[in-house]
């Protein structure tokens, strides 16, 4: 039961606010020492630094949110950094007892205190980052009348006489199949989703991720109903003459343009967090087809940039984040893991950003959007999809990735128990990943390079792309600071163009997974099969000849067929010849590659590749856990939903035996029908 008035201040609040002191003094008091240039007589003397380093944070930070409207993101980065080293420098010069000779030592204190106060809350068991949002969980607490943790009835899991109106949390976890929640939920490494499966508050079920089942066209489904846009990860356009790659905001901000009808999932006041496309929400936070836009309404990311100590404790464990994967990659070297694939380069670098920094950020911009009463949140959560594309799926570090994700949503959870609304959370991934050993592992050569000798042609300098997924959250951030920083132009991260320059390539060559497309980019039109066997005789033989190649679907005079090494399946038809290429692939495989095949901008050729009895895949691009065709658990992700919002039977098919929700345009529709059921929509 909710308390009409909380109280202004609880028992749980002064136990916080002590610990902070205590915290806060303990790491200045350490910095205070090691640091030459600053002094203290003594203890205690701390004790009101400490004291002023929390208080000037509450007070400047009303002043920051005014300024920070004016400045974007960025200006909030710059003035919470700026009001860090200000409010430490003014602690250190007009207390007594305590001393800085420059602003060098300042900097050092704030440094050398951080990284203290990460290494006690690591020491002590709270590795999650309930420090990014501690005032606003204490405010939640508060506002609920509870004192500490507690379970979900307590925290109004069901109706229990809650009178607030209804709110929406929708978390999306990155590449994470059924099988592999099933799994974490058995190991102990879920238990926040746990919990909630336990004690009958929310039900778990399939939904099947058709081919291309990649984050753009899973996305665009969810938020947008529709996937008719994209074929693939990325993919060559005729319309455009040129490679559009989906982690580009200017080329999301294009697929985005094209399928937005203005009534997406977010629309009518809600808030979209990090994720690629917007939903239609008049609210986006890191937003990759918004990034022209900036980042996001500055005064928004003031409380994660101004709050003492917070980002400087996030930039240091992104640094501990960048060495920890170099130590798994090596570990995975000297167990001799297979598959496995390099995991140096900028990948190490990334998987920090993404995992500890914008995690924090990201943590801090829906806790502030559910205390300020977003009717509809969306955030997309990237880390376990990052970390699985090199390590496996199911390796430890993916998983321990996966079971930071529950505690940030158990940290919503309890910061939306003393929200102005009372908030539904659902999570849903848009696909899953499957393990296999690469295309190039098995063959020697890469896809773009097999392709190439295929079809008699030079070998192509050595291609990237495939490593540029790993950009696309920093890709939003840079590209938004570039823009809220002069206004001009945008900022690609890593090997910079696509294009092909003055004339058009002879092909086009793009892996997603292990789903292949291939592009003759000098041709207006898609090429028949019977023309391309004519131009390049030995191509799709070969490539149906390959040990990493399952089948290749080419467009007859009658419609695509899927050619295998011992025989053929009209797709249009059903009719099968010899022996059939898509068995071992699904009761989905015939319907998802007719659909694929038809698409605009599909390629002329689509290649999937050989699936072994484990369902391990082999991708056509330099990851061992991958998505984007058929095979494995790629297909099937997960939706967990409150009980009381009820999927009906006839919205499902039947996939392999088992009913479940088939696209992303039919999840889209149901998340609809239940911000329509709640009164939040009102065009439903």
């Amino acid at each position: 039961m909710r308390r009409d008035r909380p109280p202004l201040v609880t028992v749980a609040d002064v136990r916080a606010a002590l610990w902070s002191l205590v915290s806060t003094a303990v790491g200045l008091g350490i910095a205070i020492a090691v640091v030459d240039g600053a002094d203290a007589t003594g203890p205690w003397a701390v004790v009101p630094a400490a004291l002023v380093v929390g208080v000037g944070d509450a007070l400047l930070r009303p002043a920051l949110r005014r300024l920070a409207r004016a400045g974007g993101a960025l200006g909030a980065l710059l003035l919470g950094l700026a009001a860090q080293v200000a409010v430490v420098w003014a602690a250190l010069t007009f207390l007594p007892g305590v001393s800085s000779d420059s602003w060098t030592a300042v900097l050092g204190v704030l440094l050398v205190a951080a990284v203290v106060m990460a290494c006690g809350h690591w020491v002590l068991g709270a590795r999650d980052n309930a420090y990014v949002v501690g005032d606003l969980l204490r405010r939640s607490r508060r506002r609920a009348g509870l004192p500490r943790r507690a379970g979900p009835e307590a925290a109004g899991a069901g109706d229990g006489g809650d009178e607030r109106p209804p709110g929406v949390l929708v978390v999306m976890l990155d590449g994470v199949a059924r099988p592999t929640l099933e799994h974490a939920l058995q190991a102990g490494l879920a238990p926040t989703l746990e919990r909630w499966l336990a004690s009958g508050s929310h039900h778990l079920e399939s939904w099947w991720a058709r081919v291309p089942c990649t984050t753009p066209a899973s996305t665009l489904g969810l938020l947008h109903g529709t996937t008719a846009a994209v074929p693939a990860f990325r993919w060559w356009s005729r319309r455009l003459g040129r490679l559009v790659v989906t982690n580009r905001p200017a080329d999301a901000a294009e697929v985005e343009r094209t399928a937005s009808d203005g009534r997406g999932l977010l629309a009518h006041g809600g808030v979209a967090v990090s994720t690629m496309f917007s939903g239609d929400a008049p609210t986006t936070l890191l937003v990759m087809s918004r990034a022209a836009q900036g980042l996001g309404p500055g005064q928004l990311f003031v409380r994660f940039f101004s709050s003492p100590f917070v980002l400087v404790r996030a930039v240091l464990g992104t640094v501990a984040e960048a060495l920890k994967e170099l130590y798994q990659g090596w570990q995975q070297v000297v167990r001799g893991v297979r598959p496995r694939v390099r995991r140096g380069g900028w990948y190490p670098v990334l998987r920090a950003v993404t995992n500890v920094l914008l995690r924090d950020l990201n943590t801090s911009l829906v806790a502030e959007q559910l205390v300020r009463g977003a009717p509809v949140v969306c955030v997309d959560l990237v880390d376990y999809d990052e970390i699985a594309h090199h390590a496996g799926p199911l390796r430890p570090e993916a998983l321990r990735a996966l079971e930071g994700l529950d505690r940030v949503v158990g940290l919503w959870e309890e910061i939306a128990r003393g929200a102005p609304r009372r908030y539904r959370v659902v999570v849903v991934s848009d696909h899953g990943q499957s393990l296999g050993a690469t295309f190039e592992q098995v063959v020697g050569r890469s896809f773009g390079d097999e392709v190439h000798r295929l079809m008699a042609l030079p070998a192509p300098e050595h291609d990237d792309r495939a490593e540029r997924e790993v950009w696309g959250p920093a890709n939003t951030a840079l590209n938004a600071l570039r823009k809220e920083r002069d206004g001009a132009g945008r900022l690609l991260v890593g090997p910079d163009r696509d294009d092909p320059g003055p004339g058009l390539p002879e092909v086009e060559v793009i892996g997603s997974g292990n789903l292949g497309m291939i592009w003759f980019c000098r041709s207006p039109r898609r090429l028949a099969a019977a023309e391309v066997e004519a131009r390049w005789p030995a191509l799709v033989p070969g490539l149906v000849g390959s040990p990493a190649v399952g089948f290749v679907v080419v467009h007859g005079a009658e419609g695509p067929v899927a050619r295998g090494r011992r025989g053929s399946h009209d797709l249009a038809t059903g009719r099968v010849t010899g022996r059939d290429p898509l068995a071992g692939y699904g009761s989905r495989a015939r319907a998802d590659l007719l659909r694929v095949a038809g698409l605009e901008d599909a390629g002329d050729l689509v290649v999937v590749s050989a699936v072994g009895p484990m369902g391990r895949v082999h991708a056509l691009e330099g990851l061992v856990g991958s998505h984007g065709g058929l095979g494995g658990a790629q297909g099937e992700a997960f939706l967990l939903h409150p009980a009381d919002l009820r999927v009906p039977d006839d919205e499902r098919e039947d996939v392999d035996g088992a009913r479940m929700l088939v696209g992303a345009e039919t999840v889209h529709r149901r998340l609809v029908a239940w911000l329509a059921s709640l009164g939040l929509r009102e065009d439903a």
